[in-house]
């Protein structure tokens, strides 16, 4: 292979070019933050041909000093840290000091700047394998930053960039996600002198809520609970969606770690472990979520892009985002909080005027009184199906009781074919997938009486022994107490193999070997596991599905009512075990569109 040699600036400043500019979305990404890191207010981005002909990003931050501007193109030189003991606490988005100098090793690059107290601004114009130049230029205090014909002088890089169109999707993608990580900033994205969107900064949380509106849809917001929970140091806060709103790729999922979007595996994990039994094994969640964290217990310095990061404490972490988001979703069930003021807003603003309705109209069914239903009954069927209209009124609500009194389900009108429960409650027309709904209820109380008797286990008449590897066979070891509690038992065996003593009752019967090694690689990898607790968990969801009610079966108005109830009461009843909704609401308002009601 010859002797070792130096490396030319150039070739150098080219590889590393490899490592942090891939596309014009690298290159957006890289510039942007820089803006962020000046203390923009306004970033304004620029892009032709998807950013292969042009990119261009104005900010009106603090600016770079006429002096600084040769510095910028040079390798690992960087305002944002000085000693070791800040890249161990980084919180800017930049901090390696490479990326102008890689940008303008492939592409022909200026940037154009003036400080705040600078007379004049300047201009440096650089292109590669050239020396640059700085020339005075009239600029307002701020940065902007050009870049045109990229990989120009690496035909072989661009022949790997794709059409503008999917070039232009992964820009706007990055701009999105740096929106929504810094709201006290504003953004304008404009792609062939055409406006994509124009965000202005957020001061209220409102305004917080309608940029997640705009750059992830009215949907995902008006399915989303609004978390904010602290514990341990760490800070979570954002909005994940209900199960109903999944997706078929994890093309909705965006978190931030101190304001730095990221994918981190043990994120992925503890979000998936969440959803776990509330959604289809196929569909992804959807979620914006910020974790704040000292910013010593976190290494962003891990990847050349900066899109990993590393936990101090990934156990904590890993236990906290599982845990609190557990929590919000198995607190989501009629009735559980009402409806957030922002999802009115934004159905306010998207819906069309409400219609007014006369003052003497009642419901179509209220509070069942047993003596009214019963002659009700007895009309309808002595009049057969052609008298309705001499059918006695609906009764009224009880004495003295409003709308505001109803439960969030309301109460039982009839049954649909049986299957479908319709029910009347404040707000319009509720229906109910009665076998789902139930087979919910049954589950969560089997898993209540499980957890309350705590794990069953039964001796193996035979112990089974597995081979594993030195590293799992430690990992065993270690946390052999733990698995005990689950009703695991294992037992070093040798170097490379343990012993299966006990399992839990409701495993009889599974592949324990499988099992034991999916365990333990979950031990290794996130210092815990759920999998003894997910098998048990599909064990009792089929059995809950086994005792649930089925379809075609008659139910009395006092059972519907009951299972009704039942829903309000139960945790996670918005879904069945296998991630099908269990009701919907028709509004009124959505009634009356149908049938043209007001027009």
């Amino acid at each position: 292979m010859g002797r070792i040699r130096q490396l030319s600036d150039s070739l150098a400043n080219q590889i590393a070019a490899g490592e942090v500019v891939e596309r014009p979305a690298s290159v957006v990404k890289e510039l942007v933050e820089n803006s962020l890191d000046a203390g923009a207010s306004r970033v304004e981005i620029d892009l032709e041909d998807g950013g292969m002909r042009l990119i261009r990003i104005r900010d009106d931050g603090e600016g770079i000093a006429a002096d600084d501007l040769p510095l910028t193109v040079s390798r690992h030189a960087t305002s944002k840290i000085r000693t070791l003991e800040d890249l161990e606490k980084v919180l800017s988005l930049g901090f390696r000091g490479e990326a102008l100098a890689s940008i303008a090793s492939v592409a022909r690059f200026g940037i154009s700047t003036a400080t705040a107290d600078a007379p004049h601004g300047s201009r440096l114009e650089f292109a590669a394998g050239g020396e640059p130049r700085i020339l005075p230029t009239a600029h307002p205090r701020g940065t902007t930053v050009e870049v045109h014909d990229l990989f120009f002088n690496t035909p072989a890089r661009r022949k790997f960039l794709r059409a503008e169109r999917t070039e232009y999707g992964h820009c706007e993608e990055v701009v999105r996600r740096l929106a929504l990580g810094r709201f006290d900033a504003g953004f304008t994205l404009r792609h062939n002198q055409k406006a994509t969107f124009a965000l202005r900064a957020c001061g209220t949380p409102a305004e917080q809520e309608q940029r997640v509106a705009t750059l992830c849809g009215a949907p995902f917001l008006q399915s989303a609970l609004a978390l904010e929970v602290e514990a341990s140091g760490l800070l979570l806060r954002g909005w994940v969606a209900q199960p109903a709103f999944s997706r078929s790729q994890a093309d909705l999922q965006y978190f931030f770690v101190n304001g730095r979007v990221v994918r981190d595996r043990l994120v992925s994990h503890a979000v998936r472990q969440a959803y776990r039994d509330v959604m289809y094994h196929d569909r992804h969640p959807a979620f914006v979520l910020y974790l704040e964290i000292d910013p010593a217990l976190v290494d962003v310095n891990v990847h050349p892009t900066k899109s990993e990061v590393r936990f101090r404490e990934s156990r904590m972490v890993h236990d906290f985002l599982f845990h609190t988001l557990h929590r919000a979703l198995a607190q989501a069930r009629p009735g559980a909080a009402e409806a957030p003021a922002r999802t009115a807003a934004i159905e306010a603003a998207a819906a069309p005027p409400p219609v007014a309705m006369p003052a003497s109209q009642h419901a179509l069914w209220q509070r069942p009184d047993a003596a009214a239903l019963a002659e009700t009954v007895a009309a309808y069927r002595a009049l057969g199906t052609t008298g309705l209209a001499e059918l006695p009124p609906a009764p009224a609500w009880g004495p003295g009781e409003s709308d505001g009194d109803v439960p969030p389900l309301g109460y039982a009108i009839a049954q649909l074919k049986g299957i479908y429960i319709l029910a009347e409650n404040r707000d319009g027309l509720v229906v109910v997938d009665m076998h789902a709904a139930h087979e919910r209820i049954t589950y969560e109380r089997m898993k209540a009486a499980r957890d309350a008797g705590g794990v069953r286990a039964q001796p193996l008449l035979v112990p089974q022994v597995v081979a594993v590897s030195r590293r799992e066979a430690d990992c065993v070891e270690q946390h052999a107490p733990a698995l005990a509690e689950l009703g695991l038992e294992l037992a070093r065996a040798g170097e490379e193999a343990v012993m299966v003593r006990q399992i839990p009752v409701l495993l009889a019967g599974a592949d324990i070997a499988a099992l034991v090694r999916d365990v333990v690689a979950d031990l290794l990898e996130y210092g815990s596991s759920a999998r003894i607790g997910a098998h048990a968990d599909e064990i009792l969801a089929g059995m809950a599905c086994h005792c649930s009610v089925r379809a075609n079966r008659q139910l009395s108005i006092t059972e519907m009512n009951g299972l009704l109830r039942d829903m309000e009461r139960t945790e996670r009843s918005g879904q069945c075990n296998h991630g099908r909704p269990t009701w919907a609401l028709q509004s009124l308002a959505e009634l009356d569109r149908l049938f043209l009601r007001g027009r």
